[in-house]
């Protein structure tokens, strides 16, 4: 097959691209993700694509979306920051677009595009978590996005990390996102900001004195800058992280881990403590391998390359 358009679906912007079949990107464009109803999210996916095809002779499209895709890969059953809910969102776009479509998940688009194309190249399974909003997990065997009965496995962000814990979107308390998420950063900071502002002055000299504009990347240019509490919260975000990949290294295994999303730009400021977090809580870690936790390389484009790479498996 030749070129494909990958399509990310995220609840602030729309990012398409054509991608060739080693993973490179030739040409993107985005729009703002409409927040009114499913149709117009379809509209929207339908005009970038037109818009890309004028330029490009592609072959199908795939469709990266944060939410449960059902096994069919065609209908998003649930979608926690879009307005998606048992939305046939392939056959929406198919009767504006004469291509074939498939959807994925965004965070199964993003593992199989570091598994072909990334950090984790070469490994046999790997199990990747993306920090956003939330965490978005996946898991690629032998080459093959693993869906699990259902179509909705992987969704690690949502196992019960502390019964009764924090109130999470999905309805449930206390759900590993909840403490180890790009959200998550951001509310130790804010805390951080309020409780001990000596420690971040960087970082309220950067939003002035406005904690609540503090964001992710903030953080990290604070914590780059030398702010002591910026690093603190990274520390305390990373080991999360890594106690959750123990937890999930018992059960599932993998001969590697990635680690996507904002925060892990961040590098060893997030990394280090993870690794650490995850050597110590690691169910009889003195007598068995360690899963690499290998930082994901494709940045933000690897949800489209994703995609569009998934679209030719069909």
């Amino acid at each position: 097959m030749g070129l494909t358009i990958g399509v990310d679906v995220g609840g602030t912007k729309v990012l398409a691209g054509v991608v060739d079949e080693s993973g490179q990107i030739l040409e993107t464009d985005r729009q703002t993700t409409p927040r009114t109803h499913p149709e117009a999210i379809a509209e929207v996916i339908a005009g970038l694509v037109a818009s890309l095809r004028q330029r490009h002779k592609v072959e199908a499209v795939g469709i990266g979306a944060a939410g449960w895709i059902d096994l069919d890969r065609a209908n998003v059953l649930f979608a926690p920051n879009l307005i998606w809910r048992n939305e046939p969102i392939s056959k929406r776009v198919q009767k504006l677009i004469d291509l074939p479509i498939v959807v994925e998940n965004d965070a199964n688009c993003h593992v199989w595009a570091e598994s072909r194309f990334g950090a984790a190249r070469g490994y046999r399974s790997v199990a990747a978590v993306i920090l956003g909003t939330g965490i978005g997990g996946g898991m690629v065997l032998d080459g093959t996005v693993y869906r699990g009965g259902f179509g909705i496995a992987a969704e690690f962000g949502h196992y019960r990390a502390v019964p009764d814990g924090r109130l999470c979107g999905c309805g449930n308390r206390g759900c590993w996102e909840q403490y180890a998420s790009g959200n998550a950063l951001v509310r130790e900071a804010r805390e951080m900001a309020r409780l001990a502002p000596i420690s971040v002055p960087y970082l309220l000299k950067a939003v002035a004195g406005e904690v609540d504009a503090i964001t992710g990347p903030l953080v990290t240019e604070a914590a780059n800058a030398g702010d002591e509490g910026a690093r603190q919260c990274f520390d305390t975000v990373g080991r999360w992280v890594g106690q959750g990949l123990a937890d999930l290294a018992t059960i599932l295994d993998p001969s590697c881990f990635v680690v996507g999303g904002g925060p892990s730009d961040a590098g060893p400021l997030l990394m280090d403590p993870a690794r650490e977090a995850f050597a110590a809580a690691l169910s009889g870690g003195a007598y068995r391998p360690h899963a690499p936790i290998l930082q994901a390389q494709l940045g933000s484009s690897a949800g489209l390359v994703g995609a569009a790479g998934l679209a030719r498996i069909r």
